[in-house]
This record gives structure tokens, C-alpha cells and sequence, in this order.
């Protein structure tokens, strides 16, 4: 297949590739050819995204369903406080246009699944996983298998990052590494735990720069390779990964969230593993059924820094889900307990937890959406975070 040409506004842009050796015209020329999807447009996205378009990559496409949230703008830099409210596929289009109008944006509204991966990502001939749960990671992996395609691996928690290609050229993929998914509740995602703002901005970059590479089929990448990166202690590490010669054969995409026991998103609950067995209250139900009178004891499962910035004034006890259970004794024998937390799934687990301890299912109440709920839909007095 024939190269397209650089116009001379393009040979201007691009001039500091045009006089690398290893680039030159032919490799900008195959930039300009070359397309990527990148799945997520939030804290790995966003530096990836605005790379890859200022280099120069010809075509690129974006999937995500999400809108541009306050919370999102320490760390997602292609977006902007102008956007809050706006779809991120047509916030980062914007940003991506702006940086480079030579791109073509493919835009994707909608959620990553079973149904549509295969149909999305064939075009394309890398994809990138910016995504941040463990049942999309694996929907990615097995979907690129499946199709052929090099998959740049980038997770980002805390002060932490990892990236990796998965893949490629006959090297290992993320069944390599993670032959099973981590139990439910297990590992938190970054709405629960938190990420240090720059942190996606190393990972993307790192995540952007193999795309660069394996396009140009120049250097050394990360396939076989685990890249581990500590910001608080600025040390990079490596580990080696093999393919796994007794792993199963993928041959087909299955049902992710029921693979993992978990959401595809963090807007979902954990879902129970006893169903019915405890209450679920939306944060107006609940309201109303205090204002009739309800006197449940009331227990926070967030960390104790998380209440320094926004509590419930009629909150009896806090105490993180993690060692909820130390507490049985001191809750009390008879009557409702409503559970909450930021978003309603580690109360969940925390409910869990007290069912396996011993405690009344029927006694239990978890608050869907959680303290976020309650600041929207309740009382917007109260700060979301």
C-alpha cells in the first residue's frame, strides 16, 4: 500500500521528525497512514491522545461513554473546565482537532463490550488500553488476540504506574501476566484510592511512545516486558513476562463483568453475591424513610482522610470496609444498619464482609451511589469529590 504524501504545511509540522534518521519522510509518511484506537479518553488518554495526534498519526479513534466530570481535571489534561458536562469522546475530539486539524477522529459514544469490541477495533492497527477496571482490560486483551492486533498496556493506582505491550509479534499477552482476575473489591480503582495527578502523564507517555514505536517498527518495546514505576520514590523496575505455554486458548469473547465478579465501570455497584439478601436504598429513598422516622445506625466505610472532606452530620461510626469486621461487637444487637461509602460499592463488600461475620442480612442497608448520591440528589450543600 502507497504512502500518502506531506503537505508542506505537514512537512513544517513535523520537521523535528523529518530530520531524525530513524524517521525522516518515510516514517512521517507512515505515521500520516497509520491508525490507533485509544480506549479511554481520562488520565492515560489524555496525554496519549495529544502525542499521538501531534506526531502525526493519521487516523485515530476514541471510546468512551463518559462525560467530563470537576473530578476528572487534575489529571485528565485534554480536558477543560469549559467541557465540564460534555461528552469526553467530544471533548478530547476537540482538543485532538485543535492540536492537529490534519487528524481524522473517529469517535466512539458508547461502552466497550462483548457485542461491539471486535466490530471497533478492526480498523485499526494498534489499540491502546487507557482504561481503569479489570473486566475491560481482559475484554481488550482477548478481542486484540482475536484480531491480530499489538495491545499497549498502560494502569496507573496511588503513586504507582505499569505499562507493557501485549501481543505483539508473538509475545506474551495480559492472560500472561494475569492469568485470573483479583477478587472482587480486591484492588480499588482510582475513584476509591486516588492517583497522583502526574502519574498518567508518565504512563501515557510511556504508553504513546511504544504506539510510536511499533507503527515505525523502530527500537525496542515493552512485549516481554512489565515496566513498574514508582513516583514517590522516582525508581523504574522491570520484570520480565513469557507466554504462558499451558494458558488456555482464546476463541471467543465472553461475558467480562461475570468472568471478573465485577462492573465495567465506576458508576455500577458490586453487584451481591447473595442476591436479595440485603436492602438496596437510593439516596431519595433513604431520605424519605428518615424524614418518616427510620432510626438506622448509620456506618461509614471510607477512609478516614475521605470524611475530613465530606461526612454525614448523622453518622454513628466510621470505620474503612477492610476491617469493618473488627466492629461486630461493638454494633448494635437489634435494629437497621445503613452502610455507605463514596459511591455504594465497597459498603457493599463491607456488607459482605458483616454477613459473613455473623450479622442479619435482613438488619442491612446499603446507600446506592453513596455519599456522591446523597451531595447531588439530597443535599447539594455537601462537596463531592
Amino acid at each position: 500500500m502507497s504512502l500518502p504524501d506531506l503537505t508542506h504545511e505537514e512537512i513544517a509540522r513535523y520537521s523535528r521528525h523529518l530530520i531524525l534518521d530513524d524517521v525522516g519522510m518515510e516514517g512521517q509518511r507512515t505515521l500520516k497512514g497509520s491508525s490507533v484506537l485509544c480506549i479511554g479518553t481520562g488520565g492515560l488518554g489524555s496525554p496519549l491522545l495529544m502525542y499521538l495526534a501531534a506526531a502525526g498519526v493519521g487516523r485515530i479513534g476514541i471510546v468512551d461513554f463518559d462525560v467530563v466530570d470537576e473530578s476528572n481535571l487534575q489529571r485528565q489534561i485534554i480536558h477543560g473546565t469549559s467541557q465540564v458536562g460534555v461528552a469526553k469522546v467530544v471533548s478530547a475530539a476537540a482538543r485532538i482537532k485543535d492540536i492537529n486539524p490534519n487528524v481524522q477522529v473517529d469517535t466512539f459514544q458508547e461502552p466497550l463490550n462483548s457485542d461491539n469490541a471486535l466490530q471497533i477495533m478492526a480498523p485499526y492497527d494498534v489499540v491502546v488500553d487507557g482504561t481503569d477496571n479489570f473486566p475491560t482490560r481482559y475484554l481488550i486483551n482477548d478481542a486484540c488476540v482475536l484480531l491480530g492486533k499489538p495491545n499497549v498496556y498502560g494502569s496507573i493506582f496511588k503513586f504507582e504506574g505499569q505499562a507493557s505491550v501485549f501481543n505483539y509479534q508473538g509475545g506474551p499477552n495480559y492472560r500472561d501476566l494475569y492469568p485470573e482476575p483479583p477478587p472482587p473489591g480486591l484492588v480499588p480503582n482510582c475513584a476509591e484510592g486516588g492517583v497522583l495527578g502526574i502519574l498518567p502523564a508518565v504512563i501515557g507517555s510511556i504508553q504513546a511512545t511504544e504506539t510510536l514505536k511499533i507503527l515505525l517498527g523502530m527500537g525496542t518495546t515493552l512485549s516481554g516486558r512489565l515496566l513498574l514505576y514508582d513516583a514517590m520514590n522516582m525508581q523504574f523496575r522491570e520484570l520480565k513476562l513469557r507466554c504462558d505455554p499451558d494458558g488456555a486458548p482464546i476463541t471467543e469473547l465472553i461475558d467480562y463483568e461475570q468472568f471478573c465478579g465485577a462492573p465495567m465501570n465506576d458508576h455500577e455497584t458490586l453487584d451481591s453475591g447473595h442476591p436479595g439478601a440485603f436492602h438496596r436504598l437510593t439516596v431519595t429513598d433513604a431520605k424519605a424513610k428518615l424524614d418518616s422516622g427510620w432510626k438506622p445506625f448509620v456506618l461509614d466505610v471510607r477512609k478516614r482522610h475521605e470524611a475530613d472532606i465530606v461526612k454525614l452530620s448523622f453518622v454513628d461510626r466510621l470505620e474503612p470496609h477492610e476491617t469493618v469486621v473488627s466492629i461486630v461487637g461493638e454494633l448494635p444487637v437489634a435494629g437497621d444498619i445503613l452502610v455507605h461509602c463514596k459511591l455504594g460499592r465497597r459498603s457493599a463488600l463491607a456488607i459482605e464482609s458483616l454477613i459473613g461475620a455473623g450479622v442479619d442480612a435482613s438488619r442491612l442497608y446499603n446507600l446506592e451511589g453513596g455519599i456522591t448520591d446523597w451531595a447531588q440528589q439530597v443535599d447539594e450543600s455537601l462537596p463531592t469529590y
